[in-house]
């Protein structure tokens, strides 16, 4: 049902898209583009890479572990064990914890964003991509030592605080690398431009 569905959508929001470019309305189908690839996704690429992406977050947050001995990751089930000097903890990087949903958020925005060149964009997109994944794995790391210094009764403040604030921290880092800097870059007005033209 929902791969129907999907079909149907992907099939609304490719005609709209076609008018909106044919319009020459780019900030229309900006936006109209990135979400709609955005819940394409969802439907279509959530299923099948959540898990691995989870076990793959996991095994790298994993290696942090390993090197200073605070906690061990099993990153065949995407579960990180912690034992505190208060007792232990098993943390499990299910769908909300494997980043997914961040991916593909910068991948849609990324793909309409046509600042960039198509090339630019595959490649900034892999970059991205792999730099979400190690501050999601930082971001894992800092969790899981605040819980070893500090036990079970940190970890609420561990995930629900700290670990936001480092992780998406870092992702305006890269939305403002990615869109606002590479936007200023290229803009031209008569025959003032700050560096790089398309």
């Amino acid at each position: 049902m929902s791969v129907m569905l999907g079909i149907i959508l992907a099939i609304v929001w490719l005609f709209f898209l076609h008018v909106m470019r044919q319009a020459n309305l780019k900030a229309w189908k900006f936006i109209w583009g990135s979400c709609g690839l955005f819940v394409l996704m969802m439907i279509f690429v959530r299923p099948y890479f959540t898990e691995p992406l989870a076990k793959v977050v996991a095994s790298i947050a994993g290696v942090f572990g390993n090197l200073t001995g605070m906690y061990s990751s099993f990153f065949k089930y995407g579960v990180i064990f912690v034992d505190s000097a208060s007792g232990s903890i098993s943390l499990l990087i299910d769908f909300e914890c494997s980043g997914i949903l961040e991916i593909m958020a910068f991948l849609a925005l990324l793909a309409f964003y046509d600042v960039y060149t198509v090339y630019e964009r595959i490649l900034i997109g892999l970059v991205g991509t792999a730099y979400i994944i190690l501050a999601n794995a930082l971001r894992i790391f800092i969790i899981c030592t605040i819980i070893y210094f500090n036990g079970i009764s940190a970890y609420s403040f561990a995930h629900t605080i700290v670990g936001r604030v480092v992780f998406y921290g870092l992702s305006v880092i890269l939305y403002f690398i990615v869109f606002t800097k590479g936007h200023i870059r290229r803009q031209k007005v008569g025959n003032f431009t700050y560096g790089m033209d398309k």
